[in-house]
């Protein structure tokens, strides 16, 4: 077996904390009822169809396969990168797993539940939100809530920090 494949352990574990966030997600809480955690942090039960920040979440049910395809030919895009990479190459490789993991829970949900189960739900108070913020009055109080998200997510946007840190990174060194 590559080496590279390895690093695959590492999108194991994101996908079966993903799984079992999700489902502990559907068994606790009701949907969209928002349960207080910490502030600027509640658990709140939402199902997207669409893709990040709900993109094409109004469409009529063809967006469901449409990234159902897109996930399954990038996770395999993804795992045939990983098998390429240079021994040395340990933070791509990380990243790589990272976003796996991720598309890869992210495309089970779709699969068996036809959208996307998040329920990370975080948020600041102010007079007006932020774009990409949605707006939500409670008490007379505005807070501004970053679309919910999970454990798939998270993982996604950190491989690809992670991989944008590792091409400055690398890209600084092979300057002369």
């Amino acid at each position: 077996m590559p080496k590279a494949l390895h690093w695959l352990w590492i999108a194991a574990v994101i996908i079966g904390l993903d799984l079992l966030t999700k489902q502990w997600a559907l068994s606790s809480l009701l949907p969209y009822r928002p349960v207080p955690l910490l502030p600027y942090f509640d658990l709140t039960l939402m199902f997207n169809p669409g893709a990040a920040f709900s993109f094409l979440s109004d469409q009529g049910g063809w967006q469901r396969w449409f990234f159902i395809v897109l996930a399954s030919l990038v996770t395999i895009g993804l795992v045939i990168w990983l098998l390429k990479l240079e021994a040395g190459e340990r933070l791509v490789a990380v990243a790589l797993s990272l976003i796996i993991g991720g598309a890869v829970g992210n495309l089970i949900d779709r699969i068996y539940h036809g959208h996307v189960i998040d329920f990370i739900d975080l948020y600041y108070i102010a007079e007006s939100c932020l774009p990409l913020f949605g707006n939500v009055i409670r008490d007379g109080i505005t807070q501004c809530h970053w679309p919910t998200f999970n454990i798939a997510d998270s993982a996604i946007s950190i491989g690809v920090v992670l991989m944008l840190f590792d091409a400055f990174v690398r890209g600084d060194k092979s300057q002369p």
